[in-house]
């Protein structure tokens, strides 16, 4: 079986994003930034309940790839994925991505989603992504592990590097069979 609905989970700054959309393009699959769903412009957070209609929209969809999900909705995409990419990278590692990717944004004034960007008071203040990421670690470790040791849930591809990850991506893959899908007349 082909998986036709895909979640990407992992650590801030472990690369979901950037992982969410090759393996798009690897298979053929729409994907859903999460940051352009929950965040308008000015950093305006989408309020919870329109977050949970606009995922579960996305989530009966027979197809979908996400690149992350947020505790107050995660049980929406677990409902139905069936795979997920579980980038459980050194604290070390993720953390330095994350720090060189904020710089990087901080500097080049890069957009990130819907219009908002990155500034060094959002990289220093209370909200800030990097302390989000030293608060939400182990938190998020723990999850995956008890997904892999779950096995009544869905499949869980556990990558402890970015090296696993590019083999999989790598892999051949069957395009998803579309076979049953009704047919429209164009």
């Amino acid at each position: 079986m082909v998986a036709r609905r895909i979640f990407v989970y992992g650590v801030t700054g472990s690369g979901k994003t950037t992982a969410a959309a090759r393996i798009a393009t690897a298979t053929g699959l729409p994907w859903h930034s999460v940051d352009d769903l929950t965040w308008e412009p000015g950093w305006v957070q989408v309020p919870d309940e329109e977050q949970r209609r606009r995922i579960a929209a996305i989530c009966a969809g027979e197809e979908w790839i996400l690149d992350t999900a947020y505790g107050k909705w995660l049980e929406i995409p677990l409902a139905r994925v069936e795979l997920i990419v579980a980038l459980d990278y050194p604290r070390w590692l993720s953390l330095a991505r994350l720090l060189h990717r904020t710089a990087r944004r901080i500097i080049d004034g890069r957009l990130v989603c819907n219009g908002n960007w990155e500034t060094l008071r959002q990289a220093m203040g209370n909200d800030s992504i990097i302390r989000w990421h030293l608060q939400s670690f182990g938190r998020k470790r723990e999850r995956i592990r008890r997904w892999c040791a779950d096995t009544s849930g869905p499949t869980v591809l556990r990558c402890t590097s970015p090296r696993q990850l590019e083999r999989w991506l790598r892999q051949p893959r069957p395009a998803p069979d579309r076979s049953s899908e009704p047919r429209y007349p164009r």
